[in-house]
């Protein structure tokens, strides 16, 4: 077998694990969605947030938007990724409510509009966020990452492979995307956890 190392077994990966969750109906998507968020509401990395980043799902992605209710009900701030202007593939995050102008990214995907310097106030680096849940394509029961393979999180993050403050990053996904084992990069930055619709599992540990 090739090694995950390699770029191409890494792209056929991606691909058999996309078509995966897109294979999942609207109403598996939706039950898979709800058991997520009953299992993210565990989370002392969730409970104890003052200022959560969450992501809009695309292309079968599971939907951590169904804890938007709960978070407001605790007056969490609540923030979307968005991608930096000018920038090598990084991400500003900006503060999000129902109201919020929205406008499609390079990618096709929803995001608060920042052009001509609107909500410029609102957006946050990464260090100053609490927690961040953050989508992933494949993960493993070392809660290693797989991602769409931008770098935009990794960039990002890369604060957090030096000392210092750190926010929980929190991947989430389908338990269909669970894989036996991923390579390890330089450049990635470990999670706290993964959590599925049917399991947590945290960095260093097999389950809980």
């Amino acid at each position: 077998m090739e090694s995950l190392h390699h770029p191409e077994a890494k792209r056929t990966l991606r691909l058999a694990l996309r078509r995966q969750r897109l294979a999942l109906s609207k109403h598996e998507q939706r039950q898979a969605a709800l058991r997520l968020c009953q299992q993210l509401k565990r989370l002392p990395e969730i409970q104890r947030a003052k200022r959560i980043s969450l992501y809009l799902p695309v292309n079968g992605e599971i939907d951590p938007t169904l804890l938007l209710p709960w978070l407001r009900q605790r007056n969490v701030d609540v923030y979307l990724p968005v991608l930096r202007p000018l920038s090598d593939n990084s991400l500003w995050f900006v503060n999000y409510h129902a109201t919020t102008p929205m406008v499609k990214n390079r990618f096709g995907i929803l995001e608060p509009d920042t052009r001509f310097g609107a909500h410029r106030h609102n957006r946050l680096p990464a260090w100053a966020l609490d927690t961040l849940i953050v989508p992933l394509v494949g993960f493993d029961a070392e809660a290693n990452r797989m991602g769409m393979g931008g770098g935009f999180y990794d960039r990002s993050l890369a604060f957090m492979r030096r000392q210092g403050p750190a926010p929980a990053l929190i991947g989430v996904a389908h338990a269909c995307q669970r894989v036996e084992s991923l390579p390890v990069e330089p450049w990635d930055v470990p999670l706290t956890a993964v959590v599925s619709d049917e399991s947590i599992v945290r960095a260093g540990k097999k389950k809980s």
